[in-house]
């Protein structure tokens, strides 16, 4: 507690404070903190944020949605630990009708190449004859699971939207747009 940290005969600064924002990401941009191929990061969307921050799991460049940054790596494990059972809420508008077998293979766990899924909540929100729209929540996140877990059963996915992690919701939050999120939010990450 008496110690005194110097680089260089400087004093080092005290810990970074921990901030936990909840982004909505748009369509184009890639979850990561740079990209070889200059295509826009998620960071450049956070333009008055001091801290140096990361998010926490992936969203693929095509799909847009809740995205939580952070700078706290304990967290950041937490959460996106495969033991975790945080599930994830997305809304999935596909390709055609979806038919009561394909809602049941899915709701089952399916085969996307090599790997059955766990079950999955999905339920339809919406549709016509040419598209309907999914509500599919996951306690899993492999790489663009709804995506290849739709094109399984024949249903191609057009769009996907994560809405929710756990009990955070993107709510009216603007593509692009950020906000810190509350204690209360917080402390249910920490324990969820």
């Amino acid at each position: 507690d008496g110690d005194e940290v110097t680089v260089d005969g400087k004093r080092a600064g005290g810990a970074e404070k921990f901030v936990y924002y909840a982004l909505n990401k748009p369509v184009g941009f890639i979850t990561t903190t740079s990209d070889e191929q200059g295509r826009p990061t998620v960071l450049e969307l956070m333009t008055d944020v001091t801290a140096r921050v990361f998010p926490v799991g992936r969203l693929d460049c095509a799909t847009s949605g809740l995205l939580i940054m952070t700078n706290d790596g304990k967290l950041t494990q937490h959460i996106s630990h495969p033991s975790g059972e945080v599930w994830k809420t997305y809304h999935a508008v596909v390709e055609g009708e979806v038919s009561a077998e394909r809602l049941r293979a899915l709701r089952g766990g399916i085969d996307i190449g090599g790997y059955v899924t766990k079950p999955a909540l999905v339920k339809v929100i919406g549709g016509n004859k040419h598209s309907t729209k999914l509500e599919i929540k996951i306690s899993e996140g492999k790489n663009r699971q709804i995506r290849r877990m739709c094109k399984a059963v024949g249903n191609p996915v057009s769009s996907l939207e994560r809405v929710a992690i756990g009990e955070i919701q993107l709510g009216r939050l603007r593509e692009g747009q950020y906000r810190k999120l509350s204690p209360a939010e917080v402390e249910y990450l920490k324990n969820c």
